[in-house]
């Protein structure tokens, strides 16, 4: 499971830094190549709640083996592509495996290890390892397009899809025999939850160009929030929706899953920061940025070893405040260096502070999330907290970065106006955190 996680996780961030490099050979420019790292992640993450209710319906291994199939043929076919929008249309089928496949494979985790200090361990595990192929993203990238060329960066993936999909077979449970009558899906309510964020993230980015006709920016916003209260409509009626509204009447659901959309957001931001620093203000070729993000990595490593420990001992509200802490202080570190034009060596302590943000507040987040879930509903919670995840880091890159490296705006240095605004973000998510209940611990007044 943990492999499949980690080669899910490298797909969002690899093509970042090869970018220039699929843009040159298939003719492409700057401005349409965003989409071939949004549409993945607004994909993936607009349909993990369809995937999870899969899951539940159809059997977790049924959906685990449909979703890696269809993960690693999109892969190959990246890698394959003649063109660029064969290569959009295949990150686009890349994100739907990636919804099929994860929240089966984060529910077969859940359900195997009961809740306590084993679940702990092993959900932080499952995070430590996103957040290290995440991390390593960049790292690849950098290596197999200096030495490969771009097209590696997704074909490096498929025979260790091929060994996911084999291990699932033999080692994940069988499921019970699938029920005689079709399970009816809500699919409209699947395509407006896509539709909304993919909306709100073009209004962003589009609102931010010079040029750019302002109405067309305001048309996709009033489609966003259209297809917002048509999802909140559609589930109220649907007689198999999504995701029941009543799964959110749990307080401490809902406000992790805002949080983990903010602290995403912050987190997401963060990596771009550092490639644009790197490669647009320090002019470091490809590989030389990715190396640099190797320490981060490395940190990585290390809080997968602490946070199991400390989340027994603090409990899960404290980690996730402490991770949202870290988050805000790499944040100021990145403003800092990039006002002053510093070196890269001076990005070290925003890269331990990074790890230490995703280390503590995903695992407790995450922990929060899940618990309580039972057979029935283990798919819908992994799945919003997924969802949760990618659209939060699509739309906090959308608004941060958008903002503040729009020509439209011109408000200071940009990585200062980004770095502002995900603070801002990261205080919200501490009120909300602070106050969510969590079984077992004391709640905030």
């Amino acid at each position: 499971m943990s492999m499949l996680q980690f080669f899910i996780a490298v797909d969002v961030t690899v093509v970042n830094i090869a970018l220039p490099s699929i843009g040159a050979d298939l003719g492409v420019d700057g401005h349409s190549l965003t989409w071939v790292v949004v549409g993945y992640t607004i994909t993936g993450g607009g349909l993990l709640m369809l995937g999870g209710r899969l899951g539940d319906l159809l059997g977790r291994r049924r959906t685990l083996v449909a979703g890696t199939t269809l993960f690693g043929a999109a892969s190959l076919l990246a890698g394959l592509a003649p063109t660029f929008p064969v290569l959009v249309a295949a990150r686009l089928v890349q994100g739907a495996g990636e919804a099929v496949a994860l929240p089966a494979a984060m529910a077969t985790i859940v359900l195997m290890f009961p809740e306590g200090p084993r679940r702990s361990r092993a959900l932080s595990v499952w995070a430590a390892v996103a957040s290290c192929g995440l991390v390593l993203g960049f790292a690849l990238s950098g290596i197999i397009t200096a030495h490969l060329g771009w097209r590696w960066i997704f074909l490096i993936s498929v025979p260790f899809i091929l060994v996911v999909l084999v291990a699932a077979l033999v080692l994940v449970r069988a499921d019970r025999p699938a029920p005689r009558g079709r399970a009816r899906l809500d699919l409209p309510g699947a395509l407006l939850l896509t539709a909304c964020p993919l909306l709100f993230t073009f209004a962003a980015v589009e609102a931010g160009e010079s040029g750019t006709n302002l109405w067309v920016s305001l048309a996709a916003l009033a489609g966003a929030v259209l297809a917002a209260v048509g999802f909140v409509r559609v589930e109220s009626r649907s007689p198999n929706p999504l995701v029941p509204l009543a799964f959110f009447a749990d307080r401490a659901r809902v406000r992790a899953n805002l949080t983990t959309m903010l602290l995403s957001g912050a987190l997401s931001t963060s990596f771009l920061l550092f490639t644009f620093y790197l490669q647009d203000r320090l002019g470091i070729g490809p590989l030389g940025a990715g190396l640099t993000m190797l320490p981060l990595a490395v940190a990585l490593i290390a809080a997968s070893v602490l946070v199991p420990r400390l989340l027994g001992r603090w409990g899960a509200r404290a980690c996730v405040l402490t991770g949202l802490g870290a988050a805000a202080g790499a944040m100021a570190v990145i403003a800092l260096v990039a006002v002053s034009d510093a070196g890269a060596a001076w990005l070290l302590p925003a890269m331990l502070l990074i790890a230490a943000g995703m280390g503590f507040g995903l695992v407790g987040l995450q922990y929060i999330a899940v618990s309580g879930t039972t057979d029935e509903d283990a798919g819908i919670a992994s799945g919003v907290q997924r969802a949760a995840d990618q659209l939060g880091g699509a739309a906090g890159v959308a608004v941060y970065v958008g903002v503040g490296f729009a020509p439209a705006v011109h408000a200071g240095d940009p990585f200062l106006v980004a770095a502002v605004l995900a603070v801002a973000g990261l205080a919200v998510g501490a009120v909300i955190a602070g106050r969510a209940p969590v079984a077992g611990e004391p709640q905030a007044e």
